[in-house]
């Protein structure tokens, strides 16, 4: 069915409900700290469908992860963003020795995907000259088919671009829809393996309305995420893509956004009962919020916004 919802049809027929475990615990997101114990909190939760984890540096813990996953009947897919964003590195570096660096990084991260049953891989572009633009974008070109040509090569993981800002916080190259379209155009007509990941938080960042980020890019959404963001005042707490809570104050989504995201994403055929996708909390706390009551708040919100769609 597509484009509506039968009235008080279960959500867990249209996707796989999922979490982003390290910003959900944000201590865990450099591959260290409390992994294990928070990836159990999670695993033994059976509101979620997936997770979404990130490096794990050390080998025993990644072994005890991967078992802990298996046993609990969850999709697993791999974030490899902040091995970018922890380190600086750039995958659209104009400097060629910068950006074998990020795609060796990444390489790595996809290698750490398959060790850990994920079923799909998930980066970013990389910071911008605006003069400079089509350089970098021919750099993400290559940067993007050596990934997907390596991905391939080891089996079925698929490989993600997720959208982001580009002149606010993390300053992405993609970025506004039409050039996220351009660049799924180019990438899937190569390689089968590749689509775009979206983010409710990242759309008021990126400026644009709901219809104008989604619809141009429909065809190749393959992940989605939600959340929330702060963006009208500079000045206020959280500004930026810091993914804080639903409801934060000056946020710009909560219940009523949430409810018309998952609106549109099953009006596009994205939501569907034939193959539901991973659409994944993406929420940090703030200062020294508790992060389990962040996700309690993300499901509740997600609770809601469900019953409305």
């Amino acid at each position: 069915m597509r484009g509506k919802k039968p009235v008080f049809e279960s959500m867990t027929k249209y996707m796989k409900v999922g979490i982003v475990h390290f910003m959900a615990y944000p201590a865990t997101m450099k591959g260290e700290g409390p992994v294990l114990e928070t990836i159990r909190k999670l695993a033994a939760d059976d509101y979620f469908q997936a997770v979404e984890i990130s490096w794990i540096k050390d080998q025993e813990t990644r072994k005890k992860a991967r078992s802990m996953l298996e046993s609990s009947h969850m999709t697993v897919s791999y974030g490899g963003q902040p091995r970018l964003l922890t380190t600086g590195l750039n995958i659209n570096d104009l400097e060629e020795e910068g950006r074998q660096k990020a795609v060796a990084v990444l390489k790595e991260g996809i290698d750490e995907a398959y060790e850990m049953g994920a079923a799909g891989f998930a980066f970013l572009s990389g910071r911008y000259d605006e003069e400079r633009k089509e350089e970098a974008y021919q750099a993400l070109l290559v940067s993007t088919r050596e990934l997907c040509r390596y991905a391939k090569s080891k089996g079925n993981l698929r490989v993600v671009h997720e959208v982001f800002d580009y002149d606010i916080d993390k300053k992405s190259l993609v970025g506004p829809a039409a050039l996220a379209k351009r660049y799924a155009e180019d990438i899937t007509a190569e390689y089968d393996n590749f689509g775009l990941m979206v983010d409710l938080s990242h759309i008021p960042l990126i400026k644009e309305t709901m219809e104008e980020s989604l619809l141009p890019v429909k065809d190749y959404i393959v992940h989605a995420h939600m959340g929330n963001c702060v963006v009208r005042d500079a000045s206020l707490p959280a500004y930026g893509d810091v993914h804080p809570r639903f409801g934060f104050p000056g946020g710009e989504n909560d219940t009523d956004q949430l409810t018309d995201y998952l609106r549109l994403l099953l009006d596009i055929g994205f939501l569907n009962t034939a193959k539901p996708p991973i659409v994944s909390f993406e929420v940090k706390p703030f200062g020294d919020e508790d992060p389990d009551i962040v996700v309690a708040n993300a499901k509740r919100t997600l609770n809601l916004a469900w019953a409305r769609v």
